[in-house]
């Protein structure tokens, strides 16, 4: 069995991050999306992984490598534009052969793993296996119909009217019986190949096609909300590890992970929350869900639910929060501007003014 990574998106919802950056590479918890996935694939005893890359592959590459850090072999398969996620199983027929599969897209985190999913499709060997969730908004969602027998019976992308509030979650496993689907279907009205219709070919053509709804947590980090959201989570699982340099007059409270080379100086740190190696943080205040990724300089300040990424700095800033700071970013108090107030008043006024 193989996995086909996705990792080719421009990311235009974590704009302005995605103008520089990948998407799978903003870091929860001071590491990238993406290797979490990839330590999941790993998990299940898949180690041929292709990734689909897009304009940001030379980032995608040096960032994974040949993927053995995460006893993987990794494969990259270029895709000139993003066209859809059908139309990245067809451009990775070749790596994929005539292997079963597993999808898994980027930008997804799902809490457990996909172990037993996948040892389930191993054993079972559907056409399809899809993960279901609910969710409050489908349409923003491809989404699944099931008939009285828990089957499913129809998908749709992103439609206007659901027929249901299961969404897609961004795994799914396949048969080699996919690459006649992909092949079959035209692109849709986004101008895209839709998995959710080379899904409902197979349904059509009495494939099997099976679903399993996760009660877990799921997210898509393609946005500043749910980015913080999943770092959020995250955190809330970290092992207190307190290796870096902390003074005497700095508190250090709950689940607070500090790396060796990072230090702490007249400074209050309530966890959950990491602060990355080479980072300084100075009369400060570090609140909780806050990740400070490497080299970073905190002074003067207050941060709580927030990612701060590498060599950034933040200084005099009174409060920061739900916020996402890029890399090497300064962020510093205005100059204080004169204020002055100018009145033409009648006589015997009386008038309030803010100082």
């Amino acid at each position: 069995m193989k996995a086909l990574v996705l990792s080719g998106g421009a990311g235009t919802r974590l704009r302005p991050l995605t103008h520089t950056s990948a998407k799978q590479l903003v870091p929860v918890a001071n590491k990238p999306v993406l290797f979490y996935g990839l330590e999941a694939i790993a998990d299940a005893g898949v180690t041929e992984v292709g990734i689909v890359v897009g304009d940001t592959a030379d980032e995608i590459g040096q960032a994974v490598g040949d993927g053995s850090k995460f006893g993987l072999s990794v494969t990259y398969i270029p895709q000139d534009a993003p066209r859809g996620l059908a139309h990245a199983v067809l451009i990775a027929r070749e790596f994929l052969g005539e292997d079963d599969f597993v999808m898994y897209l980027g930008d997804n985190f799902i809490v457990g793993g996909i172990t037993s999913l996948v040892d389930a499709f191993r054993a079972e060997r559907p056409d399809a296996q899809i993960l279901l969730t609910q969710v409050s908004d489908p349409r923003q969602f491809g989404v699944a119909e099931l008939g009285p027998d828990g089957r499913v019976v129809g998908l749709e992308e992103k439609p206007e009217s659901p027929r249901s509030d299961l969404a897609l979650v961004g795994v799914y496993l396949f048969t080699p019986a996919v690459h006649e689907a992909v092949r079959a279907i035209q692109p849709s009205w986004r101008g895209e190949l839709e998995i959710t219709h080379a899904l409902q070919w197979l349904i059509d053509a009495g494939r099997d096609v099976r679903s399993t709804t996760i009660s877990g947590y799921w997210k898509d980090t393609g946005n500043v909300a749910d980015m913080l959201e999943v770092n959020r989570t995250v955190l809330e699982r970290v092992e207190p590890s307190v290796r870096g340099g902390v003074d005497g007059s700095s508190e250090i409270i709950g689940r607070v992970r500090i790396d060796e080379t990072a230090t702490v100086t007249a400074s209050r740190i309530v966890g959950p929350a990491v602060i990355g190696p080479g980072t300084v943080i100075a009369s400060s205040y570090i609140g909780p869900f806050t990740s400070i990724s490497g080299d970073c300089h905190i002074t003067d300040s207050e941060i709580e639910f927030s990612i701060v990424l590498d060599h950034s700095s933040v200084h005099g800033a009174r409060r920061v929060e739900a916020s996402i700071i890029g890399r090497n970013v300064e962020v510093t108090p205005a100059p204080r501007v004169p204020a002055a107030h100018r009145f033409v008043l009648g006589d015997h006024s009386k008038v309030q003014i803010s100082s």
